[in-house]
C-alpha cells in the first residue's frame, strides 16, 4: 500500500494576552505539525507531532523536499518507513539540505503515527487491539494550575474547582516557578479543592536543583501526591531522580523531556522512576512507543504518557503497564483538544473510553484545520 500524496499543516493558535507558564517557559496553546497520508489504495491516516520550540524547522523540511522520502514507501510498514526518517539525523543528506535533528525527530514521530493509523483501518481494528487490547478504558487525569500573571490562591480554587464539575478525579499542577514556601502553599490550596480522595500528582518541569527538590518532596509529602514529575534540572536530571528517589516516598516519573527512546531506556537504568511519560508524539511514535510500553512492563514501571491524551489512550489501553493518560480540558489551555476531533472520546468521572473504530478512531474536524491550520504542502 504506497503513500502516494502527503499533506502537512502547522496548527497554530495565536498568541494569549495572558499566557500560561510552566516554572520557566510559555507553553503554546497549540504548536503542532499535522502530517496526512494517502495511499494508492485510498486509505489514508493523520499523525501530529508536538513541540514546546518553534515547528519553523520542521515546516522547512517539508518546504525543501523531505516528503521525497515518504512517497512510495509503503504504508503498512511502519517499523521500516520510521527507521528511514530517524537515520536522516546523521545523514549527509539532511546536513546538506539543513535538517535539523529536532525537526526529522518529530517528523518520524508524526508520518509514524499516521502509517498506524492506515494499518489500523486496513485491518478494521482499533489500534489499541492490534497493540494488544489489555483494556478498552482507561484513567486520565488534567493538567491545570499553571502560574499566569496576577494568578492568585482564589483564581487557582476556581480553576479546579471548574475541572473538578468536569468530572475530573486526578489533577496534575505547577510548581517551581515560586520560591518553595509560596510554591507548597499554592499545592496546599489545590489540593484542599479537589479533596483528599483525588489523584494529586506536582510537575516542576525541571525547575528544582537536588537539595531544593529534597526539601520539597519532604514538604509536599502530608499532600499525598501521587507522583512528583521531572523535578531535577536538565543537566543532571538522571543521576539527579536517582538521588533524590533514595530521599522521599513519593515516586518519581520523568521521561517528556527526553528526545529519543534511547533517553528514555537510560532513565529506566537509574532505578529512579516508578513511571515513564514519553511522548509518541515528540519522538518515536507508536513504532518506539510500544517497545517502551513492554519495556516498562518488563521493569515493573508505569506507563504515562505526556499530552495528546486521545493518541496515547492506545498506547495505554494495550499495555498492562498501561497506567493513565493526560488531558486539557480547558479549552482556553489547549483549544486543539477541544476542536480538533469531530465526536472525540469523552473523558467520564476521570476515565476515558477508546472507540471501536479502526485506526485511531478519530476523524479531523476540518474547520478546525482551517482555523488553526496554514497549508505547509
Amino acid at each position: 500500500m504506497k503513500i502516494n500524496r502527503i499533506e502537512v499543516f502547522a496548527l497554530r493558535a495565536p498568541p494569549q494576552e495572558r499566557p500560561h507558564w510552566t516554572s520557566h517557559f510559555i507553553v503554546p496553546t497549540a504548536n503542532e505539525i499535522l502530517v496526512r497520508l494517502y495511499t494508492d489504495e485510498g486509505i489514508d491516516g493523520f499523525g501530529l507531532a508536538t513541540s514546546y520550540t518553534p515547528i519553523d524547522h520542521a515546516i522547512k523540511a517539508f518546504k525543501t523536499g523531505i516528503a521525497d522520502q515518504i512517497l512510495g514507501e509503503d504504508a503498512l510498514a511502519p517499523e521500516r518507513l520510521y527507521q528511514k526518517l530517524f537515520r536522516l539525523t546523521t545523514s549527509k543528506t539532511a546536513n546538506e539540505k539543513g535538517w535539523s535533528r529536532e525537526a526529522l525527530v518529530r517528523i518520524s514521530a508524526a508520518v509514524d503515527i499516521a502509517c498506524w493509523d492506515i494499518v489500523g483501518k486496513a485491518a478494521k481494528m482499533p489500534l489499541f487491539r492490534i497493540f494488544g487490547g489489555y483494556r478498552d478504558e482507561v484513567p486520565a487525569y488534567v493538567t491545570c494550575g499553571y502560574y499566569r500573571d496576577g494568578k492568585d490562591n482564589q483564581e487557582l480554587r476556581d480553576e479546579v474547582l471548574m475541572l473538578k464539575e468536569q468530572g475530573h478525579t486526578g489533577f496534575k499542577v505547577k510548581a517551581g516557578g515560586l520560591p518553595l514556601g509560596e510554591d507548597i502553599e499554592r499545592m496546599a490550596v489545590m489540593r484542599q479543592a479537589i479533596g483528599s480522595e483525588a489523584l494529586f500528582m506536582v510537575d516542576p518541569n525541571r525547575a528544582w536543583d537536588l537539595a531544593t527538590a529534597i526539601e520539597g518532596a519532604r514538604l509536599l509529602e502530608p499532600l499525598n501526591p501521587r507522583w512528583l514529575e521531572e523535578p531535577i534540572r536538565w543537566e543532571d536530571d538522571r543521576r539527579g531522580l536517582k538521588l533524590l528517589a533514595q530521599k522521599t516516598r513519593i515516586p518519581l516519573s520523568g521521561g517528556e523531556s527526553e528526545v529519543t527512546s534511547y533517553g528514555c531506556r537510560a532513565m529506566l537504568e537509574e532505578h529512579a522512576i516508578q513511571i515513564l511519560q514519553f511522548d509518541c508524539t515528540m519522538m518515536g511514535g507508536f513504532t518506539e512507543g510500544r517497545k517502551l510500553a513492554g519495556l516498562c512492563e518488563l521493569n515493573h514501571v508505569q506507563v504515562a504518557p505526556h499530552h495528546d491524551c486521545f493518541i496515547h489512550a492506545h498506547i495505554v489501553a494495550a499495555s498492562p503497564a498501561g497506567y493513565i493518560v493526560e488531558a486539557f480540558t480547558d479549552p482556553e489551555r489547549d483549544p486543539l483538544q477541544a476542536e480538533l476531533f469531530e465526536d472525540a472520546p469523552k473523558i467520564v468521572n476521570g476515565r476515558l473510553k477508546l472507540k471501536e473504530q479502526p485506526g485511531l478512531g478519530l476523524t479531523l474536524s476540518e474547520s478546525a484545520i482551517r482555523k488553526f491550520g496554514e497549508r505547509v504542502m
